[in-house]
């Protein structure tokens, strides 16, 4: 067997604790309480006005079933709306509010800067291999997931 340090699940793991706590930290430095997943739904809502949290869900990979949740949060923060479609009744669509939308651009430099201190123990081309990389990795076993990442297409083909 493997060294634990050598094992990439364990790698992944660690990473995924310590991005999850820089995050946090510049984030809360603003004066923000949110969490990676709200920050990647208000960043797709806003790119896509009037989408299902369906889709959204396939968009940010994230458990459909748990995706209310996080849209409840962000509809009480006063960040998103919510309205019942009027394409298809027992769907709801989202919208950015004011508020969300002022809120993204606030979170937007204290969220760039986790993403610099997550790679600051490399260099340049060295964060750019990494990123490219983990791209690759991560597509390669997306259906793997039980999120799987879905384009805007496939995941209202899903449904």
């Amino acid at each position: 067997m493997r060294n634990l340090e050598q094992m990439p699940g364990h790698l992944i793991r660690r990473l995924q604790q310590i991005a999850v706590a820089v995050f946090h930290t510049e984030v809360d430095a603003v004066g923000f309480d949110m969490t990676p997943v709200q920050f990647a739904a208000l960043v797709r809502v806003a790119e896509n006005p009037g989408i299902d949290q369906i889709t959204l869900a396939g968009l940010i990979a994230y458990d459909r079933t748990t995706i209310a949740g996080v849209v409840d949060r962000l509809v009480q923060k006063g960040f998103l709306s919510r309205a019942v479609s009027e394409k298809d009744r027992r769907a709801k669509v989202l919208h950015m509010t004011d508020a969300g939308t002022d809120a993204l651009s606030r979170l937007g430099p204290a969220v760039e800067k986790a993403q610099q201190v997550m790679l600051s123990g490399l260099d340049r081309q060295e964060a750019d291999d990494f990123m490219r990389l983990l791209q690759k990795a991560t597509e390669a076993v997306n259906d793997l997931s039980r999120a799987p990442l879905r384009s805007g297409s496939k995941a209202a083909e899903k449904d």
